[in-house]
């Protein structure tokens, strides 16, 4: 273990993008740190910059060191990254005879009991043609596939409706009364993360395990010697939405309809179930419809406010609380009637929680409001004292990664919120040439955000830009509201200027055709929200400007923000500096680290925002991103884009 460059130079291991001297330096820095964490089982906060190879430094150390390791990544994708090619590639180049698993959460893997219910029953109502079509591919496979992965399975999309219905979650499993139990998918992966050396989770099949005790890492969790969070920046969003507790319209209509069909199947002779089953999904749609609007989050305060609301929850509590009395009278006549006596009993106590509750000054009570369900919340104002726990359950290394967790190197922020007392923080600078690579544009003229006209001055001033650029770039907003007046706003400039460039807005397909065609097209802009600010990857020509039409802060408005804000504030200390702006530095990096991806790629990152400028806090934020030329005249953006030779400083 003491001399990593040897298994670095061996093997091939450095990072295939750079072979410089720095880049090699920084990889073998973070390897051998990596190393004395694992061996000390002690915490490693380690950000690490786009291009510093981060992937085979941590996965050199973890495979040599022995033991069991949990390696647990921001998304599937790159799950499945890590799984089918940079681990094969670092177990065969260190020759280490180690075995590996991938485990996902079980509504990834085909179900056979709720497969074989779907097809046989007649009373579903599909979503289309296709969905039939769908089943059939689906019956296929699982007849033929070792894993059921639905990830395997092209010919069906990951979105499409059918799956709903051939998975199972938590509360639908019938686990080891289950007749299929011995051809389980998921209990099959579970035993193959049990023997395996190394398994590769993702955040929230992690969190949902630590929390919920079901998806096998209860398992994993007590044999392993250390863990690794790639794309760690996501985990104080993840932990609190599995620390606190919610309960959703969604899982109520889930229930009646399970509870209809079993009815059919199994309690015929009982006429009232079904009639329960009907009402209860009526008094949910009913909640749901309380709240005009969607996707908005509204606090406890202003759901009181809404005596519709306090109602519908009322006669929704009384409905199912008649279906799970029913049920239970039901339950021995059948396995499947029995899990929707227990799911039903589990809901009632949920909500009864959300309503019953006291005030307490560690929770925050709030709603959420999707297009067609709602969901009530309690949620943690704090994680850390809940995180803490586990970091003390028993001794094991904690490596905790990502291109952005400080704030000018500073990790006080993030390791206060996750309550990372004792950790050692390091920064690995990205090695990619951003002075000559890469130039900071903030343009001037523009308003302050909450002028009712600044996305027309930000489209006003980008516009010279895309010309000079000619397409080829992210148009990256802060709200979805933002993105599509947005996309209109650029529909109609380039319909007057008779610009040509293709325009893609985010929700016209999935993300990985989106960029599929954006990088065919070569000269398009991609107008896009949170979905494109991280965990996209295009290289080369085809992306040379981002656009960013404002800093993202998160609204405060935000039951959950403006809860945490008046505890910090009212402890005596800074929310502002302490919380807010920390958070929206490190969402800014990651939306600006979508430029330059790669040593041979050129950009401009534009930040229309002039509060960027002109507040006392905008030199904390343009220090803690890469340190790029700056300037405020387009007749210079426009020579970078005309110049492609590198400029000196």
């Amino acid at each position: 273990m003491s001399n990593l460059d040897s298994y670095f130079s061996a093997g091939g291991i450095l990072s295939n993008r750079i072979q410089g001297y720095r880049t090699r330096t920084q990889q073998l820095e973070m390897a051998q740190t990596i190393a004395d964490t694992i061996a000390s089982n002690s915490i490693l906060v380690a950000e690490a910059g786009t291009g510093t190879g981060k992937t085979f430094a941590y996965l050199v150390p973890a495979l040599l060191a022995g033991g069991k390791v949990i390696l647990s990544t921001g998304t599937k994708n790159l799950q499945d990254q890590l799984f089918e090619r940079d681990l094969p590639t670092i177990r065969d180049a260190l020759k280490a005879p180690v075995t590996i698993a991938l485990l996902k959460g079980r509504a990834n893997y085909v179900c056979h009991y709720h497969l074989e219910k779907t097809v046989q029953d007649e009373h579903i109502n599909f979503v289309n043609r296709n969905e039939i079509k769908f089943l059939k591919h689906i019956e296929r496979y699982a007849a033929i596939s070792k894993t059921g992965d639905k990830s395997g399975l092209h010919k069906v999309p990951e979105t499409a409706a059918i799956w709903q219905q051939v998975t199972s979650t938590r509360e639908n499993c019938l686990g080891s009364d289950c007749p299929s139990y011995k051809q389980c998918f998921v209990m099959e992966a579970r035993k193959k993360a049990l023997s395996a050396d190394v398994v590769v989770v993702n955040h929230h099949l992690f969190f949902a395990d630590v929390m919920l005790r079901d998806e096998g890492l209860s398992e994993l969790l007590p044999a392993c010697n250390t863990v690794i969070f790639d794309e760690a920046h996501q985990l104080p969003e993840t932990a609190t939405l599995f620390f606190g507790e919610s309960v959703s319209t969604s899982q109520l209509l889930d229930l009646a309809r399970d509870a209809n069909i079993e009815a059919i199947q199994h309690a015929q002779d009982f006429a009232p179930l079904p009639n329960a089953c009907d009402d209860l999904e009526k008094a949910s749609r009913d909640l749901r419809l309380t709240i005009p609007g969607e996707n908005t989050r509204l606090s406890l305060a202003t759901i009181k406010q809404n005596a519709d609301f306090d109602k519908a929850l009322d006669l929704l509590l009384d409905k199912l609380n008649v279906l799970t009395e029913m049920l239970k009278s039901q339950a021995e006549r059948a396995e499947g009637l029995e899990n929707c006596w227990q799911r039903a009993t589990d809901i009632l106590n949920r909500i009864k929680h959300w309503h019953d509750q006291a005030e307490a000054d560690e929770f925050i009570r709030w709603v959420e409001v999707y297009s067609h369900a709602l969901q009530l919340n309690i949620t943690p104002l704090s994680i850390a004292e809940i995180f803490n726990k586990q970091l003390a359950a028993s001794p094991r290394a904690w490596i905790f990664t990502s291109a952005t967790l400080s704030v000018k190197n500073d990790f006080s922020h993030y390791c206060q919120e996750m309550g990372l007392d004792t950790a050692q923080s390091v920064t690995w600078e990205s090695p990619f040439d951003f002075i000559n690579q890469a130039l900071f544009y903030v343009p001037p003229g523009l308003p302050e955000p909450n002028n009712q006209q600044y996305s027309e001055y930000v489209v006003k001033a980008a516009l010279p830009v895309l010309r000079a650029s000619g397409g080829r770039a992210f148009f990256l907003c802060t709200s979805l509201r933002a993105m599509q007046l947005i996309y209109e706003l650029l529909q109609a400039a380039f319909e007057q200027e008779k610009l040509t460039y293709p325009l893609l807005l985010q929700g016209q397909g999935s993300r990985n055709d989106m960029l599929d065609n954006f990088r065919k097209m070569g000269n398009a802009i991609l107008i896009g929200s949170q979905s494109f600010w991280e965990g996209v990857d295009v290289r080369g020509e085809a992306l040379s400007l981002v656009i960013i039409d404002k800093l993202p802060f998160a609204p405060p408005d935000d039951p959950v923000l403006s809860a945490r804000i008046d505890k910090i504030n009212k402890e005596g200390r800074n929310a502002f500096m302490e919380y807010q702006l920390p958070r929206t530095i490190i969402n800014l990096k990651q939306g600006a680290g979508r430029l330059i991806r790669d040593e041979d790629d050129r950009g401009v990152l534009m930040i229309c925002d002039p509060r960027i400028i002109t507040k006392s806090y905008g030199k904390r934020i343009w220090q803690s991103l890469p340190r790029m030329k700056r300037t405020r005249k387009l007749e210079e953006v426009e020579e970078f884009f005309l110049n492609p030779v590198p400029v000196d400083e």
